[in-house]
């Protein structure tokens, strides 16, 4: 399988709490990974490795490693900044800067020196029409991102995402703040940007990753229990806990 980001033996530990065991999992080029299982297995902190934000928090420590496409980002000399520039982030809640929707999407070119003039306009303007919204949009770049719906200021998170042409979003229960309208646009919105980005979401709803994942990873209590095809994942588990979470037995 062509692999983008791979984790070897990755185990984390907050304190003296083991938070992941042992984790090695794969994910392909181009495609949705789906994250899931129930509240403190592990999820959000291995989606958080990938791009290396847990180093913020006092007492991580980290051992195994990450490769993305072939290197590590855990072992030798690093630019975090350009690791997050290539491996972006969106959160649970939509977190836009107190800025204009076009300062919002516009930010990360700037302090990247990526773009500017009107190569950054058409690159915010590019950020925008991929989250569809452009149109919407195009006569209010200057009102702030926060008097926007919460569903238009997570699409601005990506746009802000999409201006650095980063090539992974990691995306930490992006719809579970919105509504089932909201949350089934930014479902289309993922299975448009596969075909260009590999995405990595972590979900609480099952629902949800079987409609829009390639793959599926089920994690409890810290250990990756099983990973593969969505589909055989959802129908034939090969590990009775999967089944069991699946089911809703327990989570």
């Amino acid at each position: 399988m062509e692999t983008i980001i791979e984790t070897r033996s990755l185990n984390l530990w907050y304190g003296r709490f083991h938070a992941l065991i042992d984790v090695s999992l794969r994910i392909p080029p181009r495609a949705i990974t789906a994250i899931i299982g129930p509240s403190g297995c592990g999820k959000s902190t291995l989606l958080r490795v990938i791009n290396r934000m847990n180093e913020r928090i006092p007492g991580v420590r980290v051992e195994g490693d990450v490769l993305l496409e072939g290197r590590s980002i855990y072992t030798g000399p690093i630019d975090l900044r350009q690791l997050r520039k290539r491996v972006g982030m969106v959160f649970q809640r939509p977190n836009p800067f107190p800025l204009s929707v076009f300062e919002n999407v516009a930010y990360g070119p700037k302090i990247h020196g990526l773009a500017g003039g009107q190569e950054l306009e058409r690159r915010v303007e590019r950020s925008l029409r991929a989250t569809g919204l452009w149109d919407a949009l195009k006569d209010r770049l200057g009102v702030s991102a926060l008097s926007l719906a919460p569903e238009q200021q997570q699409r601005i998170c990506i746009s802000r995402l999409l201006a650095v042409e980063p090539d992974v979003l990691l995306m930490d229960e992006p719809a579970s703040a919105l509504d089932p309208i909201a949350t089934a646009r930014i479902e289309e919105l993922m299975l448009e940007l596969k075909e260009r980005y590999t995405i990595v979401i972590v979900t609480h709803n099952m629902q949800q990753a079987a409609r829009i994942s390639t793959r599926t990873a089920f994690m409890l209590l810290g250990e990756l229990v099983e990973v593969g095809e969505t589909q055989t994942v959802f129908t034939k588990p090969s590990d009775p806990k999967t089944e069991q979470y699946i089911s809703g037995r327990f989570g």
